[in-house]
């Protein structure tokens, strides 16, 4: 007789087959949100390769996804932390600890000898994505890392930085601070294993001490090389400062185990739990039950439970489509004469413009961000040059990377992202009443009366409602970026998600993938609920009548139709009547007022500061982030990073902690206020010297008569 075992979980489906108590056959996929059907295949795979039969062999199930599956097939359902203890229990009976880090949730399981056999402990995290497999994954994706390259990425030996765990919203937030401060990839990696032990040993241990020996479960376990190498590190130590005993001739690393077959104990350990009961009660029932729930009973149960698709019907995704799909902004075939140039470097994207001294577009430039705000400068105006570029006589410049680079790069112009915004909008629709502006990791709402800024909302603490929380969405699923819009439309239904906080709204995204909802339905349901999460959530606008009738839509996220969509559908249900546009340039609107503000404030005999595209081109630069570099003024102890670029004229920091020469410029990033521009003690002594020198070579005559009078 064999016994399969399946373990339907949030992003993969495992399987083995046991015979006689063997393993003679197992294999994993991702499912990527069709759970069903994944499962149909693998168990057509066990049929096929490994015999299994209809009537005459036992299955059982485990994981997140079972519940819904399991009647189908005839099958026992396990709960997935018995499954997983039983295996252990059964292959590595000394065994005190699990860790077993799943794609979207993470359990430890303490087995503590009594005398009555073993007592055990588990703690699970199921709510939020933090310190998951996938928040790993979609951190690696951002940087570009491959998987294989994120395999094989080591934590010894490489630079940490300060990066949570506890949520998985915050932490990207800390690894775009990384990224934006030059931070290099491998660090930042090194800094997400070492942020993901510390989570599992902070809050699933519920102050516990893990104790020899462990056992690490799990595909990032498995997989992650530097995760294992971080889980190593903090085993030893915390062993160390509690002085633990460890078993004789061995090291800390001999007592931390991660076995081949890591990613199937809780397969294994539901076969053998079955395999100790009555066979005929758990019978494979074939497939003929689950054909059924995947071609009808699906389509039924989503029917009741979730509404008509996001495009409407086809005659009203027709009509949309006319209004909406536009060309854009017409460039010139190739741009030429000095012009007045635009750079906002956000989050997850850089964008530049190119603009005649009549305002006339002559060049854009739209592209994903590097992660590094230098190399994205290098890159934006090599495609600037390009596209015949080759003068500028003004440059403004925005975004993330404003601080940043506005003095690397001589920028004429440096904007506040509001106001560049605000200015490119109004420039096209001068009779707009609201801007809603959605990036990459912000949401920008901007009221406006007679012609300027009333009133804006921001929202840059959540990744509820933004560009980055969809693109990591369609990832997941492996769709581009670009191809949303037609995947969204291609649903004719889609489930009700809840607003609010990306971390719960990715938990309730999790729920619908168990009950059936396709990959395609999910895009569309979360395009739906972007509105809600950005004009109410966001925005906190109870009646949006009352902000106007006309909506400016702009920000790299309205590229997107189906978000488009969703926005014009929730505003003209609330608004009636109300007129809603996009913005022409809608990815390169922030771009695009920093070049009009910077065409606007430029006199006749002003010489640009820009330092011109070859010296753009060869700038070279070095980053430090370490101990030496945080910030000691205040507890917060921000962790800064300097970035020292070489230009012709820099001053150098020969006393600093980090000296460098003259002939380099130090920009300091990371820093959450103003006292973090200056280094240390040192360099606050020479800056107050350097102020009472100043003030006695220039004496302030009125204050000195007011302290005459005074005395």
């Amino acid at each position: 007789m064999r016994i399969a075992g399946l373990d339907i979980g949030s992003t993969t489906v495992k399987a083995v087959v046991l015979q006689d108590g063997v393993g003679v056959w197992r294999q994993y996929m991702r499912h990527n949100t069709r759970q069903a059907e994944t499962a149909r295949d693998l168990l057509q795979a066990m049929e096929d390769e490994a015999g299994l039969t209809p009537e005459q062999d036992v299955i059982a199930l485990t994981g997140s996804g079972s519940g819904t599956i399991a009647p189908f097939l005839g099958g026992a359902q396990v709960q997935e932390v018995v499954a997983v203890s039983a295996a252990v229990e059964a292959l590595h009976p000394d065994v005190r600890f699990v860790s077993e880090i799943g794609g979207e949730d993470m359990k430890t399981i303490f087995f503590t000898p009594t005398e009555a056999g073993k007592a055990k402990q588990v703690y699970m995290q199921s709510a939020c994505s933090g310190g998951t497999g996938a928040f790993i994954e979609k951190s690696a994706r951002k940087l570009g890392i491959s998987g294989d390259e994120l395999n094989e990425m080591s934590y010894d030996g490489v630079t940490l930085h300060k990066v949570s765990a506890k949520c998985g919203i915050f932490a990207e937030a800390d690894a775009n601070s990384l990224l934006k401060a030059g931070v290099p990839k491998e660090e930042i990696i090194a800094s997400l294993f070492e942020a993901v032990v510390q989570q599992n040993l902070a809050t699933l241990t519920k102050g516990n001490t893990p104790l020899p020996s462990v056992l690490l479960l799990g595909g990032p376990n498995m997989f992650f090389k530097g995760l294992r190498e971080a889980w190593a590190h903090h085993l030893a130590k915390l062993w160390e400062d509690k002085g633990t005993e460890l078993p004789e001739q061995t090291s800390a690393t001999d007592c931390i185990h991660t076995p081949e077959d890591a990613l199937y104990y809780a397969c294994l350990g539901c076969a053998q739990i079955v395999g100790r009961e009555k066979a005929e009660d758990n019978l494979y029932a074939g497939l003929e039950k689950l054909d059924w729930w995947i071609t009808e009973g699906q389509i039924e149960s989503k029917a009741r439970e979730g509404r008509g698709g996001l495009k409407g019907s086809e005659r009203d995704l027709v009509v949309f489509r006319a209004a909406f799909e536009q060309p854009g902004v017409s460039e010139s075939a190739k741009a030429s004469g000095p012009l007045f140039v635009g750079c906002d470097f956000g989050s997850t994207t850089v964008k530049a413009v190119a603009l005649s001294e009549d305002g006339d577009v002559e060049a854009s430039v739209y592209r994903q961000s590097i992660g590094n705000p230098i190399e994205d400068a290098k890159a934006i105006f090599a495609a600037l040059r390009e596209k015949g570029v080759a003068s500028i006589r003004g440059l403004g410049i925005t975004g993330y990377g404003k601080d940043l680079l506005k003095d690397i790069l001589g920028a004429d112009e440096p904007v506040v992202e509001t106001v560049a915004h605000a200015a490119g909008a109004m420039h096209v629709f001068p009779d707009a009443d609201a801007i809603c502006d959605v990036g990459g990791c912000d949401v920008k709402i901007m009221l406006l009366r007679q012609g300027t800024v009333s009133d804006f909302r921001l929202n840059s603490q959540c990744s509820s409602g933004n560009g980055a929380f969809l693109q990591g969405v369609a990832e997941r699923y492996g769709v581009d970026l670009d191809d949303y819009a037609d995947r969204a439309f291609e649903a004719e239904a889609m489930p009700d998600l809840m607003m609010g906080c990306g971390v719960f709204l990715q938990s309730d995204i999790v729920n619908q993938q168990r009950k059936g909802w396709k990959s395609e339905e999910i895009m569309a349901a979360l395009a739906s609920v972007l509105p809600l999460n950005v004009w109410v959530y966001a925005g906190q606008f109870q009646n949006l009548r009352s902000i106007g009738r006309k909506f400016v839509l702009q920000g790299g996220t309205h590229r997107n139709l189906a978000v488009v969509k969703a926005q014009v559908d929730f505003i003209r249900d609330k608004v009636p009547g109300a007129e809603v546009v996009v913005h022409p340039m809608s990815g390169e609107a922030g771009a695009f007022g920093a070049a009009l503000l910077a065409l606007q404030n430029h006199t006749p005999d002003q010489q640009s500061n820009f330092i011109g595209f070859e010296r753009v081109s060869a700038l070279e630069y070095h980053t430090t982030t370490n101990d030496i570099t945080t910030c000691r003024w205040c507890a917060v102890n921000c962790k800064r990073a300097f970035i020292d670029v070489k230009v012709p004229d820099g001053r150098g920091r020969p006393k600093s902690k980090v000296p460098v020469g003259e002939g380099w410029e130090r920009v300091i990033t990371g820093n959450s206020c103003s006292r973090g521009l200056i280094e240390d003690a040192v360099e606050y002594r020479d800056r107050l010297a350097e102020i009472t020198e100043a003030k006695n070579a220039h004496p302030n005559t009125a204050e000195r008569i007011r302290e005459d009078a005074f005395r």
